[in-house]
């Protein structure tokens, strides 16, 4: 019988973002949100 076993080791490296990619991301999220939040009112007046 014989076992093979395979190591792996994975390194994740924080990634610094400029100003403008925050900006972005926060834009982003903030667009996410209310759309979420449109949906979330047009079930509640669709039940």
């Amino acid at each position: 019988m014989t076992i093979n076993i395979l190591f792996l080791s994975i390194t994740v490296k924080m990634r610094k973002i400029n100003p403008e990619e925050a900006a972005h991301q926060n834009k982003v999220e903030k667009l996410y949100q209310k759309n979420r939040d449109q949906q979330i009112s047009i079930r509640r007046f669709m039940s």
